[in-house]
């Protein structure tokens, strides 16, 4: 820079307003991926009472399902995440902790379903998934503003911190690109 060169700041309105937007924008988007996920408390098919999020591990992932179509994908999703996540099958597997639950949230209508899908689960469940399936009922319209659900025919995934805080998300069918998607947010 030449010695008469000096910086002189911006005076444009314009500009400046454009600065404070894009940065309550960054700031808006930082919130928003911190945002804490809400207390859940369900049963396993064992009987125990499990409140989401838990506490015991630096990660948890939480698969949720709450529409009819979203329960089948939901369990597409069982084996795979159960392998890579619980029973530690794949490369890098043993270098995170995680706590990892899946749950069926039955809401309105849908909760005289409950009871009779927890006997259905607890008569057919693989012995190795059983206390990580949580049955939940709960107010759909809270969770669905606060988590973003919006299509009840997919289910979504979290990844949480130790404190709660969403700091990954995933939604849909199962894929390969997906469970990689998610360990990379355990490795780090």
């Amino acid at each position: 820079m030449a010695s008469d060169d000096r910086y002189e700041p911006c005076n444009d309105p314009g500009v400046n307003r454009s600065f404070h937007l894009l940065c309550m924008f960054a700031l808006v988007i930082t919130v928003r991926a911190q945002t804490t996920f809400p207390t859940l408390t369900g049963e396993t098919a064992t009987g125990a009472t499990i409140t989401l999020p838990t506490s015991g591990k630096p990660w948890t992932v939480i698969g949720l399902a709450y529409g009819q179509k979203a329960g089948p994908l939901l369990e597409e999703w069982y084996e795979p995440a159960y392998l890579r996540f619980i029973a530690k099958h794949g490369l890098m597997a043993g270098s995170y902790e995680a706590d990892v639950y899946f749950v069926p949230l039955y809401t309105g209508a849908n909760k005289v379903a409950y009871e009779p899908s927890l006997d259905r689960f607890r008569k057919s469940a693989d012995p190795e998934i059983v206390d990580h399936v949580l049955f939940v009922k709960a107010d759909l319209d809270p969770l669905k503003e606060r988590l973003g659900l919006q299509d009840k025919d997919v289910p979504y995934f979290f990844v949480l911190d130790k404190d709660g805080h969403i700091v990954h998300r995933e939604q849909g069918a199962f894929t390969d690109d997906k469970l990689e998607s998610i360990e990379e947010v355990l490795l780090d």
